[in-house]
Formats: C-alpha cells, sequence, structure tokens
C-alpha cells in the first residue's frame, strides 16, 4: 500500500508515470522517456504487409499520434526492412518538436538495427531499443548482451503495453485489408 501511495505520490507531483523513471536507469538514458513511438509490422505472407506506430505520453497511449503503414517498398518477407520503412516514413516529414524521447521496436537486434539506421539517414538522434518477445529481452545500441528487466518491474509493463498495443493496432490494420480483398 505504501508503494502505491509512494508511486501516486510521485505521478501527481512530477507529473509522470513512476515507471518511466525506472526505465530511465535502467537503460541509462539521458532524459526521462516521457514519449515513446513504439513500431510494429504485421504480414500475411507475401499478400498484405502493413506496419503501425503507437504513441504513449506519460505511460498513457495517445491515439491522435497512432500511425498505420502500407508496406510499399518492400516486395518480399523481409521484417528488417519493413522496420526501416516505417521509421523513415514517420520521421521523414515530422515536425522536429513531435519527435519522442524513445523509439521501442517489436523485435530482436535486427529489427533494432534497421530501425537506428532509418534514424540515422534522417540525422535524428533520438534514443532506440527493442523488445523481443520471446524472453522479454531489451536490446539497446552498443551492447552485445540485452538488458533484461525484472517481469514485475513498472518499467517492462510498460514496454510490453506499448509492443502489444502496437501489435493489436497494426495487427487489426492488416485484418481489415484483408477483409477488403
Amino acid at each position: 500500500m505504501n508503494l502505491i501511495i509512494r508511486n501516486l505520490s510521485t505521478y501527481i507531483s512530477k507529473g509522470f508515470e513512476p515507471g518511466l523513471l525506472d526505465l530511465k536507469k535502467v537503460l541509462s538514458l539521458k532524459s526521462l522517456p516521457k514519449i515513446i513511438d513504439c513500431f510494429d509490422v504485421s504480414n500475411l505472407g507475401l499478400s498484405i504487409a502493413v506496419g503501425s506506430c503507437v504513441r504513449f505520453v506519460n505511460g498513457i497511449p495517445e491515439k491522435s499520434f497512432y500511425r498505420k503503414f502500407k508496406i510499399k517498398t518492400i516486395k518480399d518477407q523481409n521484417d528488417f526492412a519493413m522496420i526501416s520503412e516505417i521509421v523513415s516514413r514517420r520521421y521523414s516529414k515530422e515536425d522536429k518538436l513531435n519527435l519522442p524521447d524513445l523509439v521501442l521496436i517489436d523485435g530482436g537486434k535486427g529489427q533494432l538495427n534497421s530501425a537506428l539506421e532509418a534514424i540515422s539517414k534522417l540525422d535524428l538522434k533520438i534514443p532506440c531499443i527493442s523488445i523481443a518477445k520471446e524472453r522479454e529481452e531489451i536490446f539497446v545500441i552498443n551492447s552485445v548482451f540485452p538488458v533484461v528487466i525484472p517481469k514485475n518491474s513498472k518499467s517492462l509493463k510498460i514496454l510490453q503495453y506499448l509492443r502489444d498495443e502496437a501489435h493489436r493496432f497494426g495487427l487489426s490494420y492488416n485484418i481489415k485489408l484483408r477483409d477488403l480483398k
């Protein structure tokens, strides 16, 4: 009960989700990740491939910033290239004031590297991580080993919520397009 009260008082006094402070520490981020975008791809073989981007502000979904993408430039089943395409498209025209504090990619090291390359080509400086679903490992730039956040950690729950929401949003768009065929 004391922990709940402390978390609520932190949220109220500081104006942010307490799990974000833990996330900042665990990932050694320079600033608090109040705005986090998460990307995922959803494809059914080669017939329909889409991507999604969801945004959370202070740990809460901000649906006005959700984006869905039809994959345009990738003709084969290449998740790495698809991630690169949607990250590039999302931020190529984005106002520099609307950039997130952190980008989360659904996937492993390969997806992370694709996103980092896309961000770099746009000459942006946005921290980027990925989350691999099987073991819930967090991959970060310049690290051979993934970061393992305790399963009951509020910071991991935020990342899982983001990933699951990006997956849900992308899958619902994919299903909608399949139904139109």
